[in-house]
């Protein structure tokens, strides 16, 4: 760490106990006593890194005398004092660095110069897939595949663990990363060689932020922001707007955290708080459970915030302390926390840039979809939601008017029989089906499967899955919907036979209170097993249907849902045969397992028939707040945290008997398929040489409104026929093999091809076409052919590339590959109405200048249709020191018309424009690296 010039005089001494502490005082500073909790926390760590040059005098009196009117527009320092990752981000940034050493010595350094300078961590949760499911072998089959389809991945990290220092990896089948970093990782507040100081963390996925919820100042970046805040390179940022939200009152009951959560995402998705920091404040935040106050940090990219924060306070210590925390730990989080102004004083409203507030007692049951997270429906408006947007998805002129006309006379297409016991009838039709349908479009098809005969309809729930890290984190929730399984099962109640059912929790702390309140065999009743502990159907890991499930989807092009107890439900993401997708709490993916649809109203249709032939309907399955409470405080414990984590990093058998290769350098396998050396430093000088305009380019995607990290970078499952599928079989790798695009993070060759390939990408150079294609204007007339194939004709021509966006371009998650892969396609230049913070940011650290529209226009606006050649003219003022406010654009049409505007340089702060004229962030890092030896 470096030593402060502590211009303030701010050290100072913190005595805690027996224990003395070295500490930077805010008091030092006037006006920092008035800042929001988060921007204390900023305040702080400029204090603390005070340099001369990265941070000064001029950086703390400036957040000192924050003014919350202002837009955001004085540039800091941040460096965050530690990194966290997940396995598929991770694995790359472990590439990178390892390319990074290669290159040093290349440039005549050693080797061990690169290493993380801050602790950085990784947890390996993003790598399982739900191939087994529905019975008690599932988890041991899913993690025996998981080993089988990663080893390569895992020897390199496992290699990463001792060839660099200050290098953590949690190994697989642990938990989801966010989850372990606020119940393990997490430091709260810093002691680092007497230091004491607030615990920072920047992590390579977006829903590091719920980290937030334990007063931990952070957010996701892009694994190649990661890769330099590992190796000590401050973040640079604007001192932000922040919004105050004031929560009041108490939750309801029957209302759930989950509730809570999509209710306030849709407040502030629609008051807008992109590029701000959130932060929750009055007496309703010291009502709020710690695990709520995590589920709602968790969802900050969701509402597009960039921190989502709540102060310390006695919840947080005691949080702290059931997680297995030393006393030790416990007391100086406290004094520290009370020293500095930190502690949550529920009576203080701090001065804030805007205002929100919500009176909790309001929130009322709710699920969101079928496509975006802020698209809350209140759960007694679902159906007729559903309804509308099934038009959307299904068309009502289409499907087979035979059976159409079968169902709506209430027939069955017979099989299986017995009692009614779900909301599918005695023969497993769809309640819906069985009613003729009125209000919606309708195409029934019949299937057999495990032996039953069933029909399957718009709105069948093809996957009901408790997974992720917003809601498993959080053991109301989880024991509602276990407690829901239990009143269920005794009533005879079953999930319906085609939903693919699944639970995945983010520790094995959950497996540890299900067991000790004898929860498992009620969730495994309704088909609900343990399938893994990890990132699964949230990240598109759902894993394929049952075949026959799935034929019956395509062959009737049904529009089948899933409900999720996720965060992210992005079109194309959770399964390729699923078209909307709902979040929901643990509790309702349970309920509408049962019911077997979305098109069902809770409150007016039952879920089934008990064993004496009455209706059960959903009220009398709910678990009451208090059966809730009393189950977590008679299962949940402090020995069941220090348990599970007494160990962590040792990993099992698997993980202990893999080969660890050798060296200070990673030995290369020209034959592996997913590791590969990265190619962004080949050829590299040690000074780098003048940014130039862009002339000639093509468009290569010309996209709409809201396109998605999720449509950007490669993920889910790789396709047979698509371009990654073939380079995969020109390797001699199995279809059975393929795994999916995240988990071949660390091949480039993989995952240029599968970037902008997502099957719900709409590129509109084409007309009604959707999926990875575009127009190759290298051929006459322009066909239809694959994104990357296209590229790769443009690259031999010499062609530079641009894209064209929309509005809130590259929102979702913090994906690195999203920008890599745009890079690697030929990219110059995106040209959006807006961008999201995180992509926006990456797109600069790979190199390629994020430009927007002017104000109010857009490519229709202007009259683009994509078959233009564009000319950038501008881009040069950047040699001279300077970036430029616009980039003068002209876009010539094939009959010679000109379109001319002004585009707006997104290169934000000057540390951007540094890394902007290196070719990226990571080339900037390794010629200071060596610049500075």
């Amino acid at each position: 760490m470096t030593e402060s010039k502590n211009s303030f005089g701010a050290e100072g001494t913190l005595e805690v106990g027996d224990r003395s502490y070295t500490m930077y005082r805010l008091s030092a500073v006037p006006g920092m006593e008035k800042l929001p909790y988060s921007l204390k926390v900023l305040g702080e760590n400029l204090l603390r890194n005070e340099d001369g040059a990265n941070v000064t005098r001029e950086h703390i009196e400036a957040i000192a005398n924050w003014d919350p009117s202002a837009e955001p527009s004085i540039e800091i320092q941040f460096t965050p004092a530690r990194v966290v990752m997940q396995d598929f981000t991770g694995v790359a940034c472990v590439v990178d660095l390892a390319t990074i050493r290669d290159a040093v010595v290349a440039l005549g350094g050693n080797a061990d110069e690169v290493n993380p300078l801050n602790p950085a961590e990784m947890v390996i949760d993003h790598s399982v897939i739900i191939e087994a499911f529905g019975d008690e072998n599932a988890l041991e089959r899913n993690v025996e595949i998981e080993y089988q389809r990663n080893e390569e991945r895992y020897k390199l990290l496992r290699w990463a663990t001792g060839a660099f220092d200050n290098f953590r990896v949690v190994p697989p089948g642990t938990g989801i990363v966010h989850q372990v970093n606020i119940e393990y990782l997490a430091r709260s507040i810093f002691d680092k060689d007497g230091m004491a100081y607030p615990d920072t963390c920047v992590g390579t996925d977006s829903h590091t932020t719920m980290e937030n919820g334990l007063g931990i100042l952070g957010w996701g970046v892009g694994g190649i922001e990661a890769e330099a805040a590992m190796l000590g390179q401050p973040i640079s940022m604007l001192i932000p707007r922040v919004v105050g939200f004031k929560l009041s009152g108490e939750i309801p009951v029957g209302v759930t955290a989950t509730d809570v959560v999509l209710t306030i995402t849709d407040m502030l998705r629609q008051h807008g708080v992109v590029g701000k920091f959130v932060e929750f404040y009055g007496k309703g935040v010291a009502e709020l459970p710690l695990a709520n106050r995590a589920t709602i940090g968790n969802m900050s990219p969701e509402f597009g915030s960039t921190a989502a924060m709540f102060p310390i306070d006695k919840e947080t210590v005691d949080y702290l302390a059931l997680t297995g925390r030393d006393q030790e730990t416990l007391d100086r989080v406290e004094a520290y926390a009370k020293e500095q102004g930190m502690w949550l004083d529920p009576e203080n409203d701090a001065t804030y840039s805007e205002y929100l507030e919500l009176d909790l007692s309001t929130v009322v049951p709710s699920i969101a979809g079928p496509k975006r997270p802020q698209d809350r429906i209140e759960l007694s408006d679902s159906k007729a939601q559903f309804r509308k947007d099934l038009h959307n998805y299904a068309d009502s002129n289409s499907g087979n008017p035979d059976a159409q006309d079968f169902v709506a006379e209430g027939g069955n297409v017979g099989g299986h029989t017995g009692t009614p016991t779900t909301a599918a009838d005695a023969k497993g039709n769809l309640p819906s089906a069985a009613t003729g349908n009125q209000g919606r479009p309708s195409n029934p098809i019949e299937v057999n499967y495990n032996g039953k005969d069933m029909v399957l309809d718009h709105g069948m729930v093809g996957i009901a899955s408790i997974t992720s890290c917003t809601n498993t984190s959080n053991p109301s929730v989880m024991v509602g919907a276990g407690l829901l399984a239990r009143k269920a099962a005794e009533l005879g109640l079953q999930s319906a036979p085609w939903v693919k059912t699944s639970i995945a929790p983010g520790s094995q702390v959950v497996t540890g209170y299900f067991e000790k309140a004898d929860l498992w065999k009620d969730l495994e009743a309704m088909g609900f097993y343990l399938v893994g502990y990890g990132c699964t159907t949230c990240i598109g890991n759902s894993g394929p249907l049952p075949e026959p499930i799935s034929e019956g989807i395509n062959e009737a092009d049904l529009a089948a849902t899933a409900v999720l107890s996720g965060n992210r439900n992005f079109e194309g993401r959770i399964s390729p045969d699923i078209k909307m997708n709902y979040l929901a709490s643990p509790i309702l993916v349970i309920a509408y397992a049962i019911a077997g649809t979305m098109d069902f109203d809770f409150e007016t249709q039952p879920l089934g028939q008990d064993n004496d032939g009455n209706d059960v309907f959903l009220k009398d399955i709910w678990p009451s707040t208090e059966e809730i409470e009393s189950v977590i405080k008679s299962s949940i414990t402090k020995e069941l945290y220090s348990e599970d984590y007494a160990d962590v990093f040792k990993g099992d058998e698997r993980w202990q008997s893999l080969p660890v290769p050798e060296g200070k350098t990673f030995a290369w396998d020209e034959n592996s398929s997913y590791i590969r050396k990265a190619p962004y430093f080949d050829g590299m000088e040690p000074t780098p040489g003048p940014v130039s305009d862009v002339e000639g380019a093509r468009v290569l995607a010309l996209l709409g409104d809201s396109v998605t990290t999720d449509h950007i970078s490669p993920a889910s499952s790789i396709k047979p026929g698509t371009p990654a599928a073939q380079y995969l079989d020109s390797k001699g790798v199995e279809r059975k093999d393929y795994n999916s695009l995240g988990a071949r993070r660390g091949n480039h060759e993989v995952m240029v091809r599968g970037t902008f390939a997502n099957i719900r990408l709409q590129n509109q150079l084409l007309d009604g076409v959707t999926g990875g294609y575009t127009r190759d204007f290298t051929q006459e007339g322009g066909p239809q052919s694959f994104i990357y194939d296209a590229s790769v004709n443009y690259r031999e021509q010499g062609t530079p590339l641009v894209v064209l966006g929309g509005k809130e371009y590259g929102t979702g998650s913090s994906r690195d590959w999203a920008a890599k892969g745009t890079l690697l396609l030929g990219v110059k230049a995106v040209i959006a109405e807006s961008f999201e913070r995180i992509h926006r940011s990456n797109l600069v650290g790979m190199g390629v200048i994020p430009l927007q529209f002017p104000e109010g226009e857009s490519w229709k606006s202007l009259g683009l249709d994509g078959t233009e050649t564009f000319d950038l003219d501008g881009i040069e003022a950047l040699n001279e020191g300077s970036t430029p406010d616009t980039v003068h654009v002209t876009a010539t049409k094939e009959d010679g018309t000109v379109i001319e505007f002004d585009a707006v340089t997104r290169i934000d702060t000057p540390g951007e424009a540094d890394y902007y004229r290196n070719g990226g962030i990571l080339q900037y890092v390794l010629r200071n690296m060596m610049n500075n030896k």
